[in-house]
């Protein structure tokens, strides 16, 4: 796994980034939906994109659009996956410089 990982170090950490502005840029749209009091993106896709690794951008998206702060599960599960992220990205830090 980590010869894997070391190969394609790149990818996931660009897929994380991409995740992230996804997540980030629905977090945005659906609180603009919201206050135009028209169709919304549903949670599941705000969570999918959070679990495929956009958890730093959903985060991110919830602060600075005061967006979902009233679920808890949001307020905790959001945090906690942006977290788990950057510890991964930590932890493929040495697989980078190692190249």
């Amino acid at each position: 796994m980590r010869a894997f990982l070391s190969a394609h170090w790149s990818i996931l950490a660009l897929w994380c980034l991409f995740a992230s502005l996804i997540d980030f840029a629905l977090m945005g749209l659906d609180k603009r939906k919201a206050r135009r009091e028209d169709w919304r993106i549903p949670e599941r896709v705000l969570w999918a994109f959070a679990l495929l690794g956009g958890g730093v951008g959903g985060f991110l998206g919830m602060r600075c659009f005061r967006h979902k702060t009233r679920h808890w599960y949001f307020r905790y599960g959001f945090p906690l996956l942006a977290v788990l992220d950057l510890a991964g990205l930590v932890w493929l830090l040495p697989l980078w410089n190692g190249l």
